[in-house]
């Protein structure tokens, strides 16, 4: 079997080499590079620390490396799709889309193509249910990454191997310690690698500008601030809002106008719902497992809700949840999962 492992230097993707080996498989190595600088140097995510370990992997197993640029990729489908999601008040999910259009896609339109299978250090698995494959759950319920990769296509995920998607972290952990790998201490990667170490209000801020508006309580309609912009401000956030006598929640945008809607209390009503509309609703092995009954997630947690699922002919569908979710955000993604909470059976965005 040939195998491309997509390796990053940090210790999920280098057990998965290890492991791959330990099957008697010599993957080739690849490390994706998709941090880059604009014309004034603005963005920046340093590679050379990752790209070192990823060649130590390399060497250490006998395999061979190669380093794939696609900085221009992720600018054009993944950092756009932020800054125009942005601008459109939604809460993008830069993770999701790069490893539908990048590691999954540009990848696999430059090397991956070339391949049986592609493996990364993603905690996933896939499972086969009345003969078609299913992206599926990984045993630890705290790292699963399903939700990243639910917007994957069915070709992209009958190709995919997850060597460590049926091991905690810990046992990753002791993995990589065991086999004297160089990243077995080496602290998980934060947030989104296009910023580097720029703060994320930063680089909106120099994409949109600024445009001061209204802050306004949603029950009395008495405006209590002002703010710089709704592209800074998420539903259900908190933190960043100035204002007295809080905690105050953002819980509406009207993009319109500029005026973001703020409801006050440590659990304010406003905050929740059980009505998650969808768009660009697909199943994601191209067909309904069946029933209406589901478990679906709307951001990364551990955490499954219950639900029901109403799919219509145009695209759209809608999830009923069984219980009141709070922070419902347009432009994040709802990821569905059968009733016991395994199989991935479909995806949409939220709006």
């Amino acid at each position: 079997m040939n195998v491309a492992a997509l390796v990053s230097g940090g210790v999920d993707s280098s057990v998965a080499v290890h492991l791959l080996k330990e099957q008697g498989i010599t993957p080739d190595i690849f490390y994706i590079r998709i941090g880059m600088e604009d014309e004034e140097g603005y963005i920046n995510c340093p590679a050379e620390e990752d790209i070192e370990l990823t060649q130590w992997i390399a060497h250490h197993y006998g395999c061979r490396f190669e380093e794939v640029d696609l900085h221009r990729e992720y600018w054009d489908r993944v950092v756009s799709y932020t800054i125009d999601s942005v601008r459109r008040g939604l809460t993008p999910n830069p993770d999701v889309m790069c490893n539908r259009l990048i590691k999954f896609g540009a990848f696999d339109e430059v090397r991956g193509h070339g391949y049986d299978r592609i493996a990364t250090g993603h905690y996933a698995t896939t499972d086969t249910f009345n003969g078609t494959t299913y992206l599926a759950t990984a045993k630890d319920p705290v790292k699963d990454q399903t939700d990243f990769l639910s917007q994957l296509e069915y070709a992209q995920i009958q190709r995919l191997l997850f060597p460590i998607g049926g091991l905690m972290k810990s046992e990753v952990r002791a993995i990589a310690a065991q086999a004297a790998l160089p990243s077995a201490t080496r602290k998980d990667s934060q947030g989104i690698c296009f910023l580097g170490k720029i703060n994320y209000n930063d680089f909106i801020k120099r994409y949109l500008g600024e445009r001061e508006g209204d802050i306004v309580d949603l029950e009395s309609g008495h405006i209590l601030g002002k703010h710089r912009g709704y592209w800074f401000h998420t539903i259900g956030q908190r933190k960043g809002l100035y204002l007295g006598g809080g905690p105050w929640f953002v819980v509406k945008k009207d993009i319109e106008n500029n005026v973001l809607y703020v409801s006050q209390g440590y659990d304010p009503e406003a905050q929740y719902s059980r009505s998650i509309p969808l768009i660009g609703f697909r199943w994601l092995s191209g067909m309904n497992p069946g029933g209406t009954g589901i478990k679906f997630k709307i951001r990364h947690t551990p955490e499954f809700h219950p639900g029901h699922l109403t799919v219509n002919p145009d695209g759209t569908a809608h999830i009923e949840s069984e219980e009141s979710i709070q922070g419902i955000a347009a432009g994040q993604y709802a990821t569905i999962y059968d009733i016991e909470a395994h199989l991935v059976i479909a995806s949409g965005m939220i709006f």
